[in-house]
């Protein structure tokens, strides 16, 4: 259990096996909980590092959430990055935590060895995201094992957490806000674009989508999974954690 400061806020992360230092970014109304139960997949290989991003689980809270989210989150992961002083870190980002992962390294190419984005919607979001978002919010809140979830991903004060993402992400579609900051052309650390065909919260034509942005980089590859659901980082787990491991060290 450790935090860093940043931006006079106190972020949380911990770290879990040793090796080659990879941070695990996860997706929005998650938390760094989620991904520990991941770690027998992946502690034999890396020394993995997960975050809890301002606003989320055990980092400090915040009045709102920017609508450039996964930018500012890009930024934190940054600082993150700076604060472990380990040389190279590889990214792995699921859900929104992709955006966060392709965003912080077209900023800061140099700490970054690799970037693994799973299970997002690529380089816009879908057409249909704000009605969509808006209908999985209320059904969740009115589930019980979605409820449980969110309150085990943040807390007490889940309901507020969960507002506050929802508005940023509504005002992030409305505005037609740009996902990455900078071109995706000038991505030069290495990229696996992973997901499944029947993600049902990512758009439909996700394949499409994911071999034009690896065509626009110049160290990319793409895996999709003819099943499960969403992310595939979760519901193809094990097979999930093989592909990483390997397209991290080829890298």
């Amino acid at each position: 259990m450790a935090y860093f400061k940043y931006r006079e806020k106190s972020i949380y992360y911990e770290e879990y096996g040793q090796g080659e230092p990879v941070i695990f970014l996860h997706g929005n109304t998650a938390s760094s909980k989620m991904s520990q139960l991941l770690m027998p997949l992946y502690v034999e290989n890396f020394r993995c590092i997960l975050i809890d991003f301002l606003g989320n689980g055990q980092s400090d809270r915040v009045k709102k959430f920017s609508p450039d989210m996964w930018y500012d989150e890009a930024l934190q992961t940054i600082a993150l990055a700076e604060h472990l002083r380990c040389g190279k870190v590889s990214l792995i980002g699921t859900s929104g935590g992709a955006w966060v992962a392709v965003n912080a390294a077209l900023e800061r190419p140099d700490l970054f060895r690799a970037v693994v984005a799973d299970s997002f919607d690529g380089r816009t979001l879908d057409q249909n995201f704000s009605v969509n978002l808006l209908a999985e919010r209320k059904a969740a809140k009115e589930n019980t094992q979605s409820r449980q979830f969110y309150e085990w991903c943040q807390g007490a004060d889940w309901e507020k957490v969960v507002e506050l993402d929802t508005e940023a992400l509504l005002k992030c579609a409305w505005e037609k806000r740009p996902l990455f900051h900078k071109p995706l052309e000038e991505l030069r650390t290495p990229v696996l674009f992973m997901g499944s065909l029947e993600d049902e919260s990512c758009r439909n034509d996700i394949e499409k989508e994911y071999r034009e942005m690896a065509s626009m980089v110049s160290k990319a590859s793409v895996y999709l999974f003819p099943d499960g659901g969403h992310p595939a980082l979760f519901s193809n787990a094990e097979k999930a954690a093989d592909i990483i491991c390997d397209f991290i060290f080829q890298q």
